[in-house]
């Protein structure tokens, strides 16, 4: 009778309400550890997880292996586990499970909480500076600071304080940078100029010389070939003590070095002198031969380039700062200048065929048979590469015991000249070992006059056997 007064519906109530409580209670300290439910940090469900866990979680997330350092135009890799790189998510996960207690863990049934943290990032400084040294980033941009002159295939500046890498400054740009989690850092910010001392002022006034002298501005023009006297030539020009010195002209002007200019154009002259040298040529037959002899040629005039040479580096003359295309002086010029002075425009004369050919800008206009020097009467005619350097119409030739008109006279070496020979009815062959001329090229009268209309004075005659 007395128990069931004490199962009332009231008290019924209140023992299910204490069971109720007494479950929720049970269950909020199972997340008295970890996270209450509708927990989301940095967008993983975080709940029932532990702060060791979900700092584990949060850690797997890094996937980069390296950081990038840019300079300019340049890129330099490093990876982040040579610089001890490590992040941690302990001390904000930390204040995230300080703000959830326990008694209201059911909120989050209701209500997620989402929360963005950004991690402890550590590193170590001293491996940071290994690894960027390693890289060679400062190799690249960090410059030796000094200012100086220095001779490598011409003389160039190093200016070690202009523009150069600071090491401060992009170490500390790099570490910051990494602080923030930031994997491509552009240092180009980071170079800086340095101030001039007195004697680094002296040599960047030295240099403004050097460059005036070496950049001349001209030249050589060759014929098929040019040759512009860069700062790889002219600097040898500079003339220098025995501690490689420069040494003024007294004007405030650098000196020209006199044995180095003789040098040079006694250079230009065993390169492109071609008078008194032996010729190669190849022949209509098709043969490659050397011929040796004649008149023809390319000679400079060493004199007066040497003289024009040290006239252009002396004085005031080193201020030139225009362009000039300079055509050398010569002693004596060929058709054609430069090395290969037979050009495409020649006569050859192959006296072994008993052949002439007219060759204009490489097209053959001309090809006849001719009659050489007399063989018998060792009236051979010379071999050799002339030219024709005297034309006239109507002449008469003379010698011993004969005098002889001729319509078109062509000479090229002395008294040896091409000439019609309107007494011959036959050309070719072998005449000329027993019947030959003089030493002339005997050549048709009307093929002599067409030679003649289009040969100029100076026209290379190349003939050979």
């Amino acid at each position: 009778m007395k128990a069931s007064r004490f199962w009332t519906p009231k008290n019924a109530a209140v023992l299910i309400l204490a069971a109720l409580a007494a479950v929720y209670v049970l269950i909020g300290s199972l997340y008295s550890d970890t996270f209450h439910p509708g927990t989301f940090v940095n967008n993983i469900y975080s709940t029932g997880k532990t702060i060791v866990e979900m700092n584990k979680e949060l850690k797997s997330t890094q996937t980069t292996e390296s950081f990038v350092v840019v300079v300019e135009d340049r890129e330099y890799e490093i990876k982040l586990q040579d610089v001890g790189y490590q992040t941690d998510y302990s001390k904000e996960l930390l204040k995230i499970k300080e703000r959830q207690t326990p008694l209201f863990w059911m909120e989050g049934l209701f209500r997620q909480s989402r929360y963005f943290i950004e991690p402890k990032i550590t590193f170590s400084k001293e491996a940071l500076q290994q690894a960027c040294d390693a890289s060679g980033i400062f190799q690249d941009f960090v410059k030796e600071p000094v200012v100086e002159i220095r001779k490598g295939e011409a003389y160039e500046l190093y200016d070690g304080m202009q523009h150069t890498l600071s090491v401060e400054k992009t170490m500390a740009k790099i570490s910051d940078s990494l602080s923030k989690g930031e994997f491509c850092i552009d240092v180009s910010d980071c170079f800086e100029n340095l101030e001039y001392t007195a004697e680094m002022e002296r040599n960047l006034i030295m240099w403004e010389k050097v460059k005036m002298f070496q950049n001349c501005g001209v030249t050589y023009d060759m014929g098929d070939e040019k040759i512009e006297l860069t700062p790889e030539i002219t600097s040898r020009f500079l003339k220098v003590n025995d501690k490689g010195e420069f040494i003024g002209d007294g004007t405030g002007y650098l000196a020209p070095d006199e044995e180095a200019i003789d040098a040079f154009v006694n250079s230009l002259c065993e390169r492109y002198d071609t008078f008194g040298k032996p010729h190669t040529f190849k022949t209509t037959a098709g043969d490659v031969i050397e011929i040796e002899g004649g008149t023809y040629g390319n000679k400079l005039d060493y004199e007066t380039e040497k003289a024009y040479l040290l006239n252009l580096f002396t004085g005031e003359n080193q201020r030139k700062d225009t362009k000039e295309n300079h055509i050398p002086a010569y002693e004596k010029e060929a058709y054609v200048r430069g090395y290969d002075d037979i050009g495409d425009t020649y006569v050859e004369v192959d006296m072994g065929a008993q052949k002439l050919y007219y060759y204009e800008e490489g097209e053959l206009l001309i090809e006849t048979d001719v009659v050489t020097g007399n063989l018998r009467n060792k009236c051979d005619t010379p071999t050799g590469v002339n030219y024709v350097y005297f034309m006239q119409r109507n002449r008469t030739l003379r010698g011993p015991n004969y005098a002889t008109p001729v319509s078109y006279w062509m000479a090229v070496n002395g008294h040896i000249g091409l000439h019609d020979a309107n007494w011959r009815k036959e050309f070719g062959g072998e005449i000329y070992k027993t019947n030959g001329s003089h030493g002339c090229v005997n050549i048709p009268k009307k093929t002599a006059g067409e030679l003649y209309e289009l040969l100029t004075v100076g026209v290379p005659v190349v003939m050979f056997y």
